[in-house]
């Protein structure tokens, strides 16, 4: 079973199920919060019941504090009420980071046994009853509460023999410290990409694929690692094209990327779901059909793969689609997503039927430097410790790259105008190098 890293595990069972056995078998003692043991550190009695409500209250403040640092943390009590569930995943949803229900659903005559051998103090047979009888008319509801993984144990040997695996969640990059060369929205400009490239001094050659298709391989110059902000894909002339250097690329570690709005909208539309058809996707769709049988399910694997967001050089650097407020850094949740993908918009649209994005940038006081892309603007935007690299290529203005740590902008100008704005960006119309 794989466990995200960090995320708050909520335990649910009677007692005498094995709960706290499994506890100290697959997580670290600072990682588990226990419910006894809170009654106890207010009470000196973990069995004393009006110690109950004032155990939770400092367990709660606990959970919040280690997930609050990022900390993996283990809830170890009964849960079988739905409002001691739903305590719990608010804590979760409080830190946007995901919530996994591990529930041991096993039977009477196993939990009473089980607790009649408790070394410790016992709990009464018609307690574990009451239990099991809530618990039993609770499993169906739990999995419409908002755990992002359910796992249910109906006996004792499938709690004993699980293998727990930890995952760290594919934001973390932070033993990753560069040099980087952080390209902007690219947009299916495959020409003014690799003018960038050689630009910015990587060599590149054309070598076939397997699929029969060619591919421009790169060398970086001094160690140096390419980053995407996303938008891959959509409005341009060569999303193809694109894709595979981009995906050749993070294969042979010299490249990563995160996902933009427009790459995300692809893949589920190669999955089979139901998009809008806009914004440049009718584009990428013929370029792809003319491509060889399995590169669109290629494809869409790729796109699924790429994280919303990476947190490189020790939480120095952030990169993200749309940008990311400072207290989103390295977590997992739908805000976050949505953030990542879109930015901080309110629900409303402007009068050229784009959303109505508020100004998170203004308000960033965090220690990160996010750079990231999706909005374009004529020339590359500083607010705080943010910098927005979309100068629309695409529209007709430029590919941006930021060289870190060094920050300094390198650009080429667009091969044309492939696709017209909802929104004017630039102030001329030939507009201005980035500076």
């Amino acid at each position: 079973m794989l466990i995200p890293d960090p995320s708050l595990v909520v335990l649910i069972g009677p007692s005498g199920s094995g709960k706290s056995t499994f506890a100290r078998k697959h997580f670290k003692p600072t990682e588990i919060l226990s419910s006894d043991a809170f009654r106890a550190m207010i009470s000196d009695d973990e069995s004393d019941q009006h110690a109950t409500p004032g155990a939770f209250e400092l367990l709660h403040l606990t959970a919040a504090k280690r997930l609050q640092y990022s900390r993996l943390t283990v809830i170890d009590a009964t849960n079988v009420k739905t409002e001691a569930r739903r305590q719990c995943l608010d804590v979760a949803r409080k830190y946007h980071l995901p919530a996994i229900a591990i529930v041991f659903q096993l039977d009477e005559a196993t939990c009473v046994a089980q607790n009649q051998q408790r070394p410790d103090r016992q709990v009464p047979d018609q307690a574990i009853k009451r239990h099991i009888a809530t618990l039993d008319q609770m499993v169906r509801q739990i999995q419409h509460e908002g755990f992002r993984e359910i796992r249910v144990f109906r006996t004792a040997a499938e709690a004993e023999t699980i293998t727990i695996k930890r995952q760290r969640h594919d934001s973390w990059k932070r033993h990753l410290n560069g040099p980087f060369d952080l390209i902007g929205d690219v947009h299916g400009c495959l020409p003014e990409l690799l003018e960038l490239l050689t630009k910015l001094g990587y060599g590149l050659e054309q070598i076939p694929e397997a699929d029969g298709g060619k591919v421009w391989e790169i060398t970086p110059p001094d160690q140096r690692q390419l980053l995407f902000v996303g938008d891959l894909v959509d409005r341009g002339p060569d999303t193809p094209g694109v894709l595979r250097l981009v995906r050749h690329a993070i294969r042979q570690g010299k490249a990563l990327s995160v996902r933009g709005n427009h790459d995300d909208k692809l893949q589920r539309k190669l999955s089979g779901r139901d998009v809008n058809i806009s914004s440049g996707l009718a584009d990428s769709l013929e370029q792809i059909s003319r491509e060889p049988i399995g590169f669109a399910e290629e494809m869409r694997g790729f796109l699924d793969s790429l994280p919303l967001h990476l947190v490189f050089d020790g939480g120095r650097l952030v990169v993200s689609h749309a940008g990311l407020k400072s207290e989103l850094h390295g977590r997992d949740s739908d805000r976050v997503r949505a953030f990542c993908l879109f930015g901080d918009t309110t629900g409303e649209y402007d009068q050229y039927g784009l959303p109505i994005r508020l100004n998170w940038a203004a308000d960033y006081h965090g220690s990160a430097t996010v750079v990231y892309g999706h909005v374009p603007t004529y020339q590359p935007q500083w607010v705080n410790k943010t910098l927005c690299i979309d100068t629309g290529c695409v529209f007709g203005g430029w590919l941006t790259a930021v060289r870190y740590p060094e920050m300094e902008m390198v650009s080429v100008r667009s091969h044309g105008k492939f696709a017209d704005p909802k929104k004017p960006f630039m102030p001329t119309e030939e507009s201005l190098p980035p500076t």
